[in-house]
């Protein structure tokens, strides 16, 4: 195995563990969004469109200046798609190439994409998550691939149940893995798919045309300080001209384009002669040139593209999501994660690459779909009926990148209310049948729902005290009517804060949102009345057993 490809891997393996890290809540020296930090196609565009500059950019920053010295090192070593790409590469491509005659055209490409991403970002309408290399594999490793191994790891459990117990391996026999999935993989699986199929056509096709964080890089290698060159001992063999993976070597194989060098040394490698050396001096370089003097027009037709995408999608009556002075068309299902700021805000930060959703022990965020038009497309929102949010956990926080969802403390964390529950009285057992339940009232970790006794009704009837319920979604959870359950949750007076403390501002407005230990209340009864009435066979309310 060459350097390149061990150093491919190994980073690739890195990628997953930390991935995996976060997906098990295991703490490590090295951060769980390290990768997403260096890339700078993400920083670009979240920077530009939420008008702000984050210490985690310093790391994409510093990749950029590295990238001057060393060339595109990042995209040929340590770019977990750029790996991803190779591995699907080798598998599809035809092991014989022949130069590529449009390759310099098509590879253009990739400056249009940037500036089209960068003005739309301008405008606030942040597209990183289409087209950012590592919120891109970020996605698909942590919403699918991962998902689909630990899917697999527990049906190999099942099937080795009973060889395991005949071992009497009590460890195993009981082990249970997390099972979370997620919707919209389809769309992740798709555009995974239109990165990769590239390929088939020409090798890293996506690097090559498309990536801005590629265009990036390759605008700051346009002359490294360490560079191929070619010795005297050059036979005009072709063999570095046809295996190049960027066609980045001219006709003349003497000459490199180095801003399409990914400095994989593939050339230095397959050479008979070795002729083909990377240091710090070269007479042999292709002519340098302005790099958009022969494509201004199509940068321009790409500047005003991005700028006329944004402004469509900011004229969409989804967009008054968190503008202030309007009446906002806030989507019923639109839960954001405690912590997440003002929905402007946080739409402009977010990557959109599914760190929450791998972390969330709950299994409860989940990609948004459409509903909020396209910048709210894939970002993160609370789904009760999959998995409550734990009142105690702030992971979703902690593993974002860009800090649309503040790391809030435990002292934070209980007052970052999220919404709030509702009952339809219409679905609800005691409001509409008549018959005992307790199950909302139980679960409730705040204490927000009360039984009381009302005319007409034989047994007690949940009420929510609206001051004390975060929105947690437990009592939705939990509810036992099927299909949709009696008790939603809406993000009816959500607190959503930009800075500030989520105490003070909640006991500001009246809230009184604490975690407390309680057993079932019975209001407006004194003392509690038996509960008689609508039984359900075993006298006992849905959540009871004898």
């Amino acid at each position: 195995m060459t350097l390149q490809r061990t150093v491919q891997v190994i980073s690739l393996a890195l990628f997953l563990l930390l991935l995996g890290a976060a997906a098990f809540r295991f703490a490590g020296w090295l951060p769980h969004d390290l990768f997403l930090r260096l890339d700078p196609a993400a920083a670009l565009l979240t920077g530009l469109s939420a008008r702000i500059w984050l210490g985690g950019f310093l790391a994409a920053l510093t990749l950029l200046a590295a990238t001057v010295v060393l060339g595109r090192f990042f995209c040929g070593y340590l770019c977990p798609l750029g790996t991803t790409i190779d591995g699907v590469d080798s598998s599809i491509a035809t092991p014989i190439r022949t130069p590529e005659t449009k390759a310099p055209k098509w590879r253009r490409f990739k400056y249009s994409v940037l500036v089209f991403t960068a003005l739309a970002a301008l405008m606030g309408v942040s597209l990183a998550f289409v087209v950012a290399p590592i919120p891109l594999a970020t996605r698909f490793f942590a919403l699918l691939v991962l998902p689909a191994l630990q899917q697999l790891a527990d049906l190999l459990l099942r099937v080795a149940a009973p060889l395991v117990e005949w071992l009497d391996l009590p460890g195993l026999l009981y082990l249970q893995l997390p099972l979370p999935r997620f919707d919209w993989q389809w769309l992740t699986l798709f555009l995974m798919i239109l990165v990769l199929a590239g390929g088939r056509w020409m090798p890293r096709f996506w690097c090559r045309c498309l990536c801005p964080a590629g265009a990036l890089m390759a605008l700051c290698a346009w002359r490294p300080i360490i560079r191929r060159r070619v010795t005297d001992d050059c036979i005009d063999c072709g063999r570095c001209i046809r295996h190049c993976p960027m066609n980045a070597i001219g006709e003349d194989p003497r000459t490199t384009t180095h801003h399409e060098c990914i400095v994989c040394q593939t050339c230095r490698r397959v050479c008979p002669t070795q002729a083909v050396l990377f240091s710090t001096r070269s007479h042999t370089d292709a002519p340098q040139f302005p790099p958009f003097s022969p494509y201004r027009r199509g940068l321009l037709i790409a500047g005003a593209s991005g700028l006329g995408t944004a402004a469509v999608t900011l004229s969409g009556a989804g967009h008054l999501l968190g503008d202030t002075g309007t009446r906002r068309t806030l989507p019923p299902d639109l839960i954001r994660p405690p912590g997440a700021r003002p929905e402007d805000d946080f739409l402009r930060r977010c990557y959109r690459c599914g760190a929450c959703l791998e972390a969330c022990p709950t299994n409860t965020l989940q990609p948004f779909g459409m509903a909020a038009g396209l910048p709210g497309l894939l970002t993160p929102v609370i789904r009760p009926q999959i998995g409550p949010c734990d009142p105690t956990c702030n992971v979703c926080g902690l593993v974002c990148p860009t800090q649309a969802i503040r790391p809030l403390p435990h002292t934070e964390r209980i007052w970052a209310k999220v919404g709030t529950a509702q009952i339809l009285r219409h679905k609800c057992l005691a409001w509409e049948l008549d018959r005992k339940c307790l199950v909302c009232d139980e679960v409730c970790p705040y204490d927000a729902i009360v039984l009381e006794r009302v005319t007409g009704i034989k047994v007690p009837v949940p009420f929510v005290i609206e001051n004390r319920c975060s929105g947690c979604g437990y009592c939705e959870h939990h509810c036992p009517v099927e299909a949709m359950p009696a008790i939603v949750v809406e993000p009816m007076e959500a607190l959503r804060l930009a800075v500030g403390s989520y105490r003070k501002k909640g006991q500001s407005i009246g809230l009184t949102l604490e975690l407390r230990r309680k057993s079932p209340r019975i209001e407006n009864d004194q003392p509690p009345a038996p509960l008689n009435g609508g039984d359900t066979g075993s006298g006992l309310p849905p959540g009871f057993s004898e």
